[in-house]
Parts: C-alpha cells; structure tokens; sequence
C-alpha cells in the first residue's frame, strides 16, 4: 500500500496567511514527482495546533526519490525566518494498513 509522511508545524499567528501562500504558490509542483499520490494542508482551527502537511506516495522510495529531487530543493531553498515558528512538531512516516474513501471531496 501507500506512504504517508505528515510533517507537523506550528506555525506563529501571524506568519499563518504567509505559510498558507507558499504552498499556493508551488501547487502542482509535487504532482509531478514520481510515485506522488496525494498531497493536504491541514490548517488548525486552534492557535495552539500545528498546521498538518500530508503527502501520500506510493512507497516509502518514491518520498526519498522525491527528498533527493532538484524541486524538492527549490521548494525548501528559500524558507520562512526560524521566528516564524514555535518549538514542537515534526515529520511523522506511516504505512498505510487500511484505507476507506468514497472518493468525495479528495
């Protein structure tokens, strides 16, 4: 089955519409890479949440293909300053066991 990597970031009020922007710009971009499945951004409906970035490959070595890619670089060659963020989060890898979808709203 699939690969799933959500990357868990919380983000300062502030720097939200900002980080919300970045990925805006680059939609489409990810889509591109081999073994990409899906990609969400999970934005918080609490101030003390993180924003939730989740991406769907069809294996684990498709996501470190994509890492080692030249647009995985340019995605992350200009990042937001370090004050833009809170201390927690991170990058959390599964593999999916059990999916359920009627496919509405994906």
């Amino acid at each position: 089955m699939s690969f799933v990597v959500a990357n868990r970031v919380f983000v300062k009020l502030q720097y939200s519409e900002e980080f919300e922007q970045r990925f805006q710009n680059r939609v489409g971009q990810i889509d591109k890479q081999p073994g990409f499945e899906l990609m969400e951004i999970l934005k918080p409906h609490s101030d003390d949440s993180p924003y939730v970035v989740m991406t769907h490959w069809e294996s684990e070595e498709a996501f470190q293909n994509w890492i080692g890619s030249e647009d995985f670089k340019l995605a992350h060659q200009n990042p937001m300053p370090k004050d833009a963020f809170l201390e927690g989060g991170g990058i959390e890898q599964y593999e999916v066991i059990i999916s359920s979808s009627t496919n509405e709203g994906i």
